[in-house]
């Protein structure tokens, strides 16, 4: 079992539970058109709304697969960054608490994803060969 085992699995249950109960409780529409669409994406705000929820759903599986994991971290972190400036960061830092839907989950999730992307940091790789 690798070190990032338990994070793949924590991340790919939130991304799928994120996305899929919106596919069937009308959520992701409601996303496109109540506000995606109204803050200038129209008439495209469904269509990205879907694009967004099915990168979820797609990072998820490679996440629980171990594959194409550094693909799958980069879309799902440019998802959250957008996530970041377009809605929570003008609600501030606090998710709950000290506020209501800031930024603070979206930037853990983002730790996150590096940490499964780059397990063993930054390091350039050391050429023996020398």
């Amino acid at each position: 079992m690798s070190g990032t085992f338990l994070l793949r699995i924590a991340v790919a249950i939130i991304l799928l539970t994120h996305s899929v109960f919106g596919m069937f409780n009308n959520g992701i529409n409601d996303f496109g058109n109540l506000f995606l669409n109204q803050i200038g994406f129209a008439p495209f705000g469904v269509f990205l709304a879907w694009s967004i929820k099915l990168s979820h759903v797609v990072a998820a599986i490679l996440l629980l697969s171990n594959k194409y994991i550094k693909a799958a971290g980069f879309v799902t972190i440019f998802v959250l960054v957008m996530g970041i400036i377009l809605v929570h960061f003008k609600e501030g830092w606090f998710v709950v608490g000290g506020g209501r839907n800031g930024v603070e989950y979206n930037f853990l999730l983002i730790i996150v994803l590096f940490a499964i992307m780059y397990p063993n940091g930054l390091k350039k790789s050391q050429n023996t060969n020398l």
